[in-house]
């Protein structure tokens, strides 16, 4: 017997439809073929995902920056190094 692969969106309806509180998660899961526990442990991921949604979004914005800032400050010192060096070479670094 084969497991059932449910999509993303799926899930993320079914959990959204059990979040909203308008039907038990029985009454969802016997309308979806699904068993009441599968809606909430899905209904439970979607609560814990909601504190990574809102929390580390703005330190992941954060981390990107840095380690943007970070390599085109490597850049600007390798290009100024070669230009140094390109002037030294000319007999134009005095």
């Amino acid at each position: 017997m084969t497991r059932k692969r449910y999509s993303a969106e799926f899930k993320a309806k079914i959990a959204t439809e059990a979040l909203k509180g308008h039907k038990t998660c029985n009454e969802i899961a016997s309308e979806h073929g699904l068993h009441p526990v599968q809606v909430s442990q899905w209904k439970k991921q979607a609560l814990d995902g909601l504190t990574e949604v809102f929390g580390n979004g703005a330190t992941r914005k954060d981390t990107e920056k840095d380690v943007l800032i970070e390599r085109l400050y490597q850049e600007v010192g390798q290009l100024k190094v070669e230009l140094d060096w390109l002037k030294k070479k000319s007999g134009r670094l005095r």
